[in-house]
């Protein structure tokens, strides 16, 4: 298909506005320029992020303005980049193919298939990263627009991977969810401090100092400022500059509380209470755990390195940990779930919790004999009902809610690593009982998105027929029943994902079980209530 060909407009679904998600009919379907591509959206996966945006808008932390990596001149050239109050297309779980190309395009093709990686981290913003279906238009409209310059990186590396054609479209939109959950786990920790960082020294007695000096100096730290005990008004002073590692050899709430702000992405926080303690919580930077990736830790002897030491080299489970899952019956946290279940990690154990009995018998048919093959321990636990009475060494959020994370710390076990795998708004701070998280070593960190990397070895595992993502699905869709499918994530009415087919302009959301009714041809090439290839095809035939 040649530009000529192509329709003017299109149908979509446009967020416009904090809430405000409307299904247009009408949207022009862009024309590549020189360095473009143009795509035609074969399925695109709802996802609990798209919720997110849509409450927090021009507020969320990927869809502000590009502050580096590529020149505004630049930026003003791709109609899809829609940062700011903008109205943007949502949805990056995505499979397509292109169907046109700019003549200066050299990395793709028209006709190729591909799955989208969506997190272009070279690109930051603010506070995070630019992301497709963020300050980029996403995949719930039928063709989507996307620029060389953005979705190749500086190795020549493309962010559209080639797909195999006998994939179902289903099957390669959600490696894309599968490889943020992956990216959860196998993300390398910084152990030690920054080099080429730069470091500042808080201290309460300057007796206490020569540690991290000495470690800095080791360290190869490139700038270090020292503070010594200043009040926290003080520190407004260095509000334009931010730290890749800061050290507070002290106990003070309100000097802790200050740092926080200086922290840089990915920074680490390190306090040393050296025998005291802060004595009441702390009001700690959650949201940025998640976005931008800061670390706290912290040790109750005098030496700043030994904080360094606890710290994990990945969000990897442990042999023999007791793994808790919060939230484990939505589509994220089935995931989560099944990959404990699945690790091969000698003596884990997992408890699966959520507050809904549908979505934890939902998860149960699917995890269970997984888990009885594997010999390993699963527990399903509603929370309004039963009390989670254990001390977990591992806990996994799935909900964007800072009183989970200071549940986890308050009842961490001595090691505990707390997985903030839910995107809690970046600015949100939260009260802790950082006495218990630096007495127990607890280690909190947070991924947002995935990598090149995580997206293949999924997509490597679903061609192998070690992974089928189907089993996620709960409920297909047409363009007539996307933002019912938002209203279903907002409410949880249902346990797994909804995939929605743009092609499909009349569909509306149908759930997989009552597919019967509606179109009982479709419901016939279900393998036992799952989703298959088998039954998209017979949807894309009989839905239009």
């Amino acid at each position: 298909m040649g530009p000529m060909n192509l329709p003017s407009t299109q149908h979509a679904v446009q967020l416009v506005g904090p809430g405000q998600l409307k299904l247009n009919p009408s949207k022009d379907v862009h024309r590549p320029g020189p360095r473009q591509v143009l795509a035609r959206v074969e399925c695109v996966g709802l996802c609990f992020s798209d919720l997110k945006l849509l409450k927090q808008f021009d507020q969320h932390a990927r869809k502000g303005p590009i502050a580096a990596g590529l020149p505004p001149a630049t930026l003003a050239q791709i109609p899809s980049y829609v940062p700011g109050t903008q109205p943007t297309v949502p949805g990056h779980e995505v499979t397509c193919r292109i169907v046109a190309v700019g003549p200066d395009v050299r990395h793709h093709r028209v006709g190729q298939r591909v799955l989208v990686q969506t997190d272009y981290r070279d690109l930051p913003t603010a506070s995070s990263n630019a992301a497709f279906g963020y300050n980029f238009e996403g995949a719930l409209q039928e063709y989507v627009l996307m620029d060389e310059r953005v979705i190749v990186d500086k190795s020549g590396r493309s962010f559209l991977i080639p797909v195999p054609e006998d994939l179902s479209a289903s099957a390669v939109a959600l490696v894309e969810p599968w490889a943020c959950v992956e990216d959860s786990y196998v993300t390398r920790e910084r152990q030690t401090v920054k080099r080429d960082g730069r470091m500042l020294i808080v201290f309460d007695n300057d007796a206490s100092i020569d540690s991290a000096a000495r470690m800095a100096a080791e360290g190869g730290v490139a700038h270090v400022d020292m503070a010594n005990t200043p009040a926290p008004a003080q520190f407004a002073r260095r509000a334009a500059q931010s730290y890749d590692d800061i050290v507070y050899f002290g106990a003070r709430k309100e000097v802790v509380q200050a740092l926080n702000d200086l922290l840089a992405p990915r920074g680490i926080l390190n306090i040393v209470l050296g025998g005291r303690r802060i004595g009441s919580p702390v009001s700690v930077g959650i949201g940025r755990v998640h976005y931008g990736m800061t670390r706290w830790i912290g040790t109750v002897g005098h030496d700043a390195a030994e904080s360094y030491r606890s710290i994990p080299a990945t969000g990897e489970f442990r042999p023999g940990d007791n793994i808790v899952v919060i939230g484990a019956g939505g589509p994220m946290g089935q995931m989560h779930v099944i990959r404990a279940v699945c690790s091969g990690i000698e003596g884990v154990s997992v408890t699966a919790a959520d507050v809904d009995d549908g979505r934890l018998e939902s998860l149960k048919a699917k995890a269970a004999p997984l888990a009885s093959a594997r010999g390993v321990e699963l527990r399903t636990i509603n929370t309004l009902k039963t009390r989670l009475e254990d001390r977990f060494t591992y806990v996994a959020l799935m909900a964007p809610v800072g009183a989970l994370v200071a549940s986890a710390v308050r009842d961490s076990a001595p090691g505990c690593l707390i997985n903030v795998f839910a995107g809690i708004p970046a600015p949100t701070r939260q009260d802790l009982d950082l006495d218990t998280y630096i007495a127990n070593r607890c280690f909190m960190f947070g991924t947002s998105g995935s990598t090149l990397r995580d997206m293949e070895i999924v997509l490597q595992k679903v061609v192998a027929g070690q992974l089928d993502t189907n089993t996620s699905v709960d409920a297909v869709s047409g363009m007539a029943g996307a933002v019912d499918g938002m209203l279903a994530v907002e409410h949880r009415t249902l346990a797994g994902k909804i995939l929605v087919y743009p092609q499909l302009h009349e569909m509306p959301l149908t759930p997989l079980d009552q597919l019967a009714a509606r179109f009982p041809t479709v419901a016939a090439k279900l393998d036992r209530g799952q989703w298959t290839r088998q039954a998209e095809q017979e949807l894309l035939r009989v839905g239009r």
